[in-house]
């Protein structure tokens, strides 16, 4: 069976890698909880078992992207399921977060050769448009299914079960791969940029790095101001190495494109929210009420559907409204979950405003993504796949890390100050209130601790300060997704650079690189 006639396969491996690489990110949040209590973690802890696989996974997005066009898209796709797979079985307690991170790099080869692939076998602009659609909507459907998942193996084994579950997945993946996938890359890929590879992981890492520890530090620090300047200063020396190399790793100048820059820009300030919001509500689903894992997982299902079902829904809606329209309108959407959130109390029913803040959070991401990932990935020739499918994941990806950072900052801010007030009135002693406010886990375990008169108010004051925190973190949040919604407003163009619909492509044989070169270009005049 030809490439052409047998797409639709191999959309379905992709968007099973690509489910792999997401729900790991996910799945790993409803065992925080656990991890925090097994192994006495802190909250910034908690954020590095989250981070240490984002920062690694956006760290080299755009050094897999480049492999993958250099030495193969589904060479390089199989070899980072082969290193998830090996990564995923190496779990132990002292080596956490390291593990996390060498996971991150089997993903960072894995991401962008998925959307790379897809967008040269889907050379019809409306079949693309559909394609990344359906890509996206599984990437949304992997935010819900991770906790479930996570929740039902937390039920009956230990947390490193959550990782573990990754090796029958990656096994069939490659499996199917090998039957199905074809094999493409830049013909004119030019030398590897040691150089820039390097500078582009040092910048990404070392911001990251200062905003997760802005709280322990303080962000009027020099550690924090120093990192951040530090990284900027970086990432501006990797962009002129770029302009200067006549085979750039990433092509800056793509950057002057208001439809590649705003989509860009938009797609990182949703997964903030996103990500951010996530980090806050699985903890409040055990810990402030009580949901076990499996039942926090199951909490996070209306999620899963909202944006499965709109992601195809939101290319037809690009198609007759316009790209602006719909990005803005979807951002605008995210807003207002996060705002829901913010003033949701404490003890909400859960079908009433907590469903709400994440049906719009969903129907706002769905809207979003999937339009936006159909600009940035329209104005790229299929030669430069795995580079623009890398721009779009890394985005992604600084994106989610720098929300768990700042969220998971404003969330640590907020209710450290006020757990170590309530605690302090109720008598606790500055050792006490200094552990409690470490994270809401060890708040609880400290109110264990006070007298049995004072053992629930205690509790209660620990729940009460993680809400502050949990609204704090939920404003800025609907903040990251309004300046979004202002950049799409102004700056990304009403209609995409190709037509929303053209010719069916009628040859049964593989995609020729050269050709499908010069069927878009002819498309986007």
């Amino acid at each position: 069976m030809s490439t052409y006639r047998r797409r639709w396969w191999i959309l379905a491996v992709l968007c099973l890698s690509v489910l792999l690489t997401v729900v790991d990110n996910t799945i790993v949040n409803v065992a925080l909880p656990t991890i925090s209590r097994d192994l006495n973690a802190s909250t910034t802890d908690l954020q590095w078992v989250v981070d240490g696989y984002t920062l690694a996974f956006a760290g080299l997005l755009l050094v897999g992207g480049n492999l993958g066009d250099r030495l193969g898209r589904r060479r390089v796709l199989q070899a980072g399921l082969v290193l998830f797979a090996v990564t995923s079985v190496t779990e132990t307690s002292g080596e956490l977060i390291a593990a996390r991170a060498a996971m991150g790099v089997a993903a960072a080869l894995i991401y962008p050769a998925t959307l790379a692939i897809l967008n040269n076998v889907f050379t019809s602009p409306q079949e693309r448009a559909m394609a990344i659609g359906i890509w996206s909507g599984v990437s949304g459907l992997a935010v819900a299914i991770g906790p479930v998942c996570g929740g039902l193996l937390l039920r009956h084994f230990a947390w490193g079960s959550v990782f573990y579950v990754n090796v029958p997945v990656a096994i069939i993946a490659l499996a199917a791969g090998r039957l199905l996938l074809p094999e493409s890359r830049d013909p004119n890929a030019g030398r590897f940029d040691p150089l820039g590879a390097l500078l582009s992981m040092a910048g990404i890492t070392l911001l990251t790095w200062s905003i997760v520890e802005a709280p322990r530090h303080g962000w009027a620090t020099a550690a924090t101001i120093g990192g951040i300047a530090g990284a900027l200063v970086i990432l501006a020396l990797f962009a002129i190495h770029q302009v200067r190399r006549p085979d750039p790793m990433l092509d800056v100048r793509l950057f002057r494109n208001p439809r590649f820059t705003a989509a860009s820009a938009s797609i990182a300030l949703a997964f903030f929210g996103l990500f951010g919001f996530i980090f806050l509500i699985t903890q409040y689903f055990q810990a402030v009420r009580g949901f076990d894992p499996l039942r926090a997982g199951v909490a996070t299902l209306p999620f899963a559907v909202v944006t499965g079902a709109l992601s195809p829904v939101a290319i037809i809606a690009m198609k007759r409204a316009g790209t602006k329209v719909v990005v803005t309108a979807g951002l605008l959407l995210m807003s207002g979950g996060f705002v829901v959130a913010a003033t949701t109390p404490q003890d909400a029913a859960y079908w009433g405003k907590i469903v709400t803040a994440m049906a719009l959070m969903a129907a706002g991401l769905a809207f979003t993504t999937s339009p936006a990932t159909d600009a940035i990935m329209g104005v790229l020739p299929p030669d430069k796949a795995g580079a623009g499918s890398a721009v779009n994941d890394t985005t992604r990806e600084v994106g989610g890390t720098l929300g768990v950072a700042i969220v998971g900052s404003v969330l640590s801010s907020a209710y450290g100050s006020h757990v170590t007030g309530a605690l302090a009135s109720l008598g606790a002693a500055r050792p006490v209130t200094s552990l409690a406010s470490q994270s809401i886990g060890a708040g609880l375990a400290a109110a264990a601790h006070f007298p049995p008169a004072m053992r629930a108010a205690a509790a209660e004051s620990a729940r009460q300060a993680f809400m502050t925190g949990l609204h704090g973190g939920s404003w800025a949040a609907a903040a990251a997704t309004v300046a979004g919604a202002l950049v799409a407003l102004v700056f990304l163009p009403a209609r995409p650079g190709h037509p929303a619909s053209g010719p069916a492509r009628p040859s049964t044989a593989a995609p020729d690189l050269h050709e499908t070169h010069t069927y878009r270009q002819a498309a986007r005049k």
